[in-house]
This record gives structure tokens, sequence and C-alpha cells, in this order.
């Protein structure tokens, strides 16, 4: 109970702490002094303390199951593993809004110490605009979401947290998927302070990479961790199915990946300058956007506002803010530094990079109208529709081969004006590239002109950046390690969607299941008990159609606290592919329903993701000399 007190009391200071923090920011603005008011740093310092003690706080609550906390009871159990009691913090709407509220104030006071060399007026605004997200935030939590309300009586037991939560991957990707979206509310204060210093420029996009880097990485990694979850543990043995809470991330992942490329423009030529800005808005209104509709459960059901009015109108209230801030802003006080530098000769690395960022804002479009649509159906005519992957794959599929086209064509080209080279490599490529996915396609029965087109254009990117990494002088490393690896992204996915094999079929112990020369054999059950569920255990040993023979043992699990069945998968994984199988319970009969897949490439789809995040890893920390 007194950590619950010292949370709550440390989330009040804090938030007072912003109103004084703006006054002096203010006052400052106006000094003679070309340093920041050493007060600024001071209070920005004794304001990320007090979030930390109140999310800390918050962690005790979770760890002594202190039940007198409402968000604990919900969310958490007494025989639950302490890793989960601990991760159970920011697995709820009012633990992950403490934690936004925490990053938040981190990034701020981070930006504070590393912009010395930036100019006063510049920190001083940002730090504004921050702190008015800020303040947002702790109204939000303070007035509706607040992770310290008291029970009384308290509970002697809690109500436990959802077992598909109970995940190690799931327990570390929010605070990783949120390091990615906060660090694009900086990249938005910094790009509205610059705005209105008029200071967008080399020195500026020089500053500010360093945080879209940060943001890119970490949102790239977080989106990769919920993927891999997805995969092993919904039991359907996918990464990927263009489910709502999956877009609202990749949303602000084309922004952020458009706003990159536009900085790099930006670092050589005073140019693209309404881009960055509108990109910078985009990331971090996106982001936001994605972290209440999730946690707010409006993509679950749109009738959450009704059920909690009060949240979603502050929530609908605070996005409008913030986007009729910015916007004004940006309508007020920019202006294009250079317009005659928009002019670009049609064959040039400005040129390729305009392009990406129009086929990002057309693969945006895209996601944010599957997502958004059956929302708004659901509003106006209380009609419920889903937007399956067949509508993103008829929409994204056809531009994904212009897109990989130009990829390939773009990182070639130079600055200012440039021509092709290499023109024979380039042939010899494709022709390479159409017989290898003729002969890899020639046997499958699935749409063999759409994928050939694809995965050769696929194809054509990987040989094209593998020379530029391997081949070319060793000279802007990270970009091409980055290319490299969504080149291995895009043709490991269009594999495992082409060459992947299922067997569904109920199945009792003892049974043999066959299927074109591959064999099934249920050998044994076995029961197991743990801490918090128990546990089936299916024996099986299958044989492919070679007569190489594994040994599954998937698992079906029954949590004690909520009372709720889970399949956990069992998947052999290997550098080529990966066997997985999951069996669920038929009710009323002694058979098993199981799932049977093959799945090529997978591992080469998370290594593909750290191979682009380590491409970014490697442009934040290049030295000057590389540059």
């Amino acid at each position: 109970m007194l950590a619950n007190q010292i949370g709550y009391y440390s989330l009040i200071l804090g938030l007072l702490l912003s109103f004084l923090l703006c006054g002096i920011s203010i006052k400052d603005l106006n000094s003679s002094s070309k340093r920041i008011n050493q007060n600024v740093l001071s209070l920005s310092f004794l304001q990320l303390v007090l979030v930390v003690v109140s999310f800390l706080s918050l962690i005790l609550s979770f760890i002594n199951s202190d039940f007198s906390n409402e968000t604990v009871f919900n969310n958490s159990h007494t025989t639950k593993p302490l890793f989960y009691k601990i991760s159970g913090t920011w697995g709820n709407h009012e633990g992950s809004l403490l934690l936004w509220l925490l990053v938040l104030t981190l990034f701020i006071f981070i930006f504070l110490i590393k912009s010395k060399e930036q100019p006063k007026k510049y920190r001083i605004i940002t730090l504004l605009f921050q702190q008015i997200i800020i303040i947002g935030f702790f109204l939000f939590v303070l007035v509706t979401s607040n992770p310290f309300n008291y029970l009384f009586p308290a509970p002697t037991e809690g109500l436990g947290l959802n077992p598909i939560l109970q995940d190690p991957a799931l327990a570390i990707h929010p605070p990783i998927l949120y390091l990615g979206y906060v660090g694009s509310s900086i990249i938005f204060s910094a790009s509205l302070s610059a705005v209105t210093q008029n200071y967008i420029s080399k020195e500026w996009a020089q500053h500010i990479k360093k945080w879209v880097l940060v943001s890119w990485i970490f949102l790239s990694i977080g989106i990769m961790l919920g993927s891999i979850w997805a995969y092993y543990e919904l039991g359907w043995g996918g990464f990927w199915f263009w489910d709502p809470v999956e877009n609202v991330s990749l949303m602000p992942w084309f922004t952020l990946t458009a706003l990159l490329h536009c900085v790099l423009v930006l670092e050589r030529r005073v140019t693209l300058t309404s881009w960055v800005v509108i990109l910078s808005i985009a990331s971090f209104t996106l982001s936001m956007c994605g972290t209440f509709l999730v946690r707010s459960g409006i993509l679950n059901s749109v009738h959450t506002f009704a059920n909690d009015p009060t949240r979603g109108i502050f929530i609908l209230i605070f996005l409008f803010i913030l986007i009729f801030l910015s916007l004004g802003v940006f309508f007020l006080f920019h202006k294009e530094n250079n317009k005659n530098s928009n002019n670009f000769f049609w064959l040039s690395k400005e040129t390729s990079i305009l392009v990406n960022n129009w086929f990002m804002m057309y693969f945006l479009s895209v996601v944010l109208i599957g997502t958004v649509y059956p929302i708004f159906i659901d509003v106006i005519s209380a009609e419920k529709i889903s937007v399956g992957p067949p509508f993103y794959h008829k929409l994204i599929a056809p531009f994904l081969v212009l897109f990989l086209l130009f990829m390939a064509f773009g990182p070639r080209l130079k600055w200012i004006k440039s021509k092709i080279e290499n023109r024979n490599s380039l042939i010899i490529f494709f022709i390479i590239s159409v017989t290898l996915t003729f002969f890899i396609l020639k046997k499958t029965t699935t749409d063999l002109l759409l994928y050939t087109i694809l995965i050769s254009a696929a194809f054509f990117l990987f040989f094209t950046t593998l020379k530029e990494l391997f081949i070319q002088k060793f000279n802007n490393i990270s970009q091409k390690v980055a290319h490299f690896g969504f080149s291995i992204f895009i043709l490991s996915v269009l594999f495992n969607n082409v060459l992947s094999t299922e067997i569904i079929t109920n199945i009792k112990v003892g049974e043999k299941y066959n299927h074109n020369k591959s064999e099934i054999l249920f050998e044994k059950i076995e029961e197991k008990k743990e801490s918090n569920f128990n546990s089936i255990i299916g024996y099986f040993k299958i044989t492919d159609e070679n007569g190489n023979v594994i040994k599954l043992k998937p698992e079906i699990r029954v949590y004690n606290q909520p009372i709720i069945i889970t399949s956990e998968a069992d998947i052999k994984t290997t550098l080529l592919e990966d066997k997985f199988l999951v069996m669920n319970l038929v009710k009323g009969d002694e058979y098993f329903n199981i799932r049977y897949q093959v799945k090529p490439f997978m591992l080469w789809i998370w290594i593909s993701v750290l191979l682009l995040s380590l491409g970014g890893l490697m442009s934040l920390f290049k030295k000057k000399y590389e540059k």
C-alpha cells in the first residue's frame, strides 16, 4: 500500500514539475545568456527520477502481489512466476502508459544533455513541445488510467495475466517497441522547434538523424519480437497476419523509413524540408495512435468508447490538439529554404529517394485504410467486417515489384546527376534472377505469374545488393548492410509463402497418419504439473518423404488463474526450414487435432531484420571520417 501512495504522489509531483519547467523555459527564452538555465536541466532530471520512482513502485506492487492495487489485482496472481509478475507491470493499459511516460521523460533529458552544441532557443522550444506531450500523458494517466487505484477491502487473490502474454518475447517486446515509438516524439518536438527557428538545415539534419536512427532501430526490433511471438505462441504458424494490432506498429515504421532517407538528402542539400517536417509529425502521430488504439481496446471493439467515455474522449481531444498544433506550426512558420533545389535531375540519388517516399506513402495508405476502415464501418453502421491478408496482398504485391526494382537501382546512383553504370552486370543479374525463379517455382501450384515476377525482382535486388556489399568499394557500408538485409527479408518471406506445406488432421494416441510419403506417428501423451498451469505433452514421431525422422513434443496447457487453455507449438529450426507442430483437444472426443507445417527460411526472416537493424546501428556509430 505504501508503494501505491509513493507511486501516485510521484506522478502528481512530476506533473507539477512539467508546469514549472515550462515557466522557467519560457523565461529563459528571453534571457541574454547563451546557455540554458541550469535549473531546466536539474528539474528535467528530477522529473525523470520521479517517474522512475513511480514505475518502480508499480513493479514492487506486482512483485509483492499487492492486490489492494487495482492494476495488480486485474493483471497478476500469487502463483505467477516472478519474471511475468514484473513484465505484467507494462502488460496492461495503465502500466503501459506509465512506461510511455517514463521513456518520454528519459528521452527529453538525454536530448538536453546531448544537444549542447545546438542553438539555445531550438533546445528550449523542443523541451516546451515535449513537455506539452508529457503533460498530456501525465493527465491521461492520472485522470483516466491511474495505475495506483486503491481497492478496499484488499482481495486475497488476483485475476491473473492472460497466459498468452506470459512469454519472454512478449515481455520485452513492449519496452523495445515503446523506445521506437517515443523516440519519434523527440523527432516531432525537435522538428516543430526547428521550423519555428527556421533551423531546418544540414547541421540540424546531422543532429536529428541520430534520433531517427534510434527510433527506427528500436521499432524494427520491436516489430520483429512481436512477430516471433505471434509465430510460435498463437498456434497458426504464421509470422504476419496483417492483424490491426500488428499494423499499428508497421505504419510509423513506413514513415520513419521515409524520413530517414529524406534526412540523408537534407544532410547534403537543403531540400525536401517539407517532407522531413511532415514525416516527423506523421511518425509520432501514428506511433501515439497505435499505442492508444491497442491499449484502449478500440481495435477489439469500438464500443470501448461507450464503456469508458472519459478515456475515449481524452484520447481524441489529445490527439486532435497535437495534430492541429503541429499543422499550425508547420503552415505558419515553415519556409522552403531553397525551392530551386527541389528540381532534381531525373536520374539521381535524390530522385530515387523521392520515389522511395512515394512507395512508402502508398504502402502506408493501404495499411491505414485496411486498419481503420472496419472501425469506421462499425461506428456508422454497427456492422462488423474484417480486412484480411488477401486485401493487402492484392494491393501491395504489384507495387512491391516496382519498389524492389527501384531499390536495386537507387543506391547505385550518385548525388545531383548520375547515369546507369555496369549495364552488362545488371542484365546478367536479371537473367540469373528469372532463371533461378523459374527452376524454383516450376513444380509449385501457386499463382505462377505473380510469384515469378515478385521473386525475380527480389533476386535481382539480392544480387545487386550482394555485389554492392562485397565487390564494390568499402564505403557507406551501413546502407549496404541494411539494403542487403532487406533483400534477404523479401526473399525469405516470398519463399515462405510459396514453398510452405501444411497437414491438418484429427488423430488418436497410437495412430499413424500418412500424407504424400510422409508419416506422422502419435506415440503417447504425458501430463506435467507446473506452478501456474497443468500441461498435456504429446509425443510425435514424424518421417518425411526422404526418410528423415524428427520428434516433436507440442503441449496443451491449462492455466489456473485465469482458467484458460492454450496450445504451445514445438518447432525444430534449421538454417533452411522450420518444422512446426501444434495440437488441440477435440471436444467430446478422444481425438486430437494437429497442424504440422514445414516453413522454409523462417530463421532468415529474423536474421534479415537483425541485419536491417545492424545497418542502422552502424550508421548511428559511424565515425566522421567514414561519412
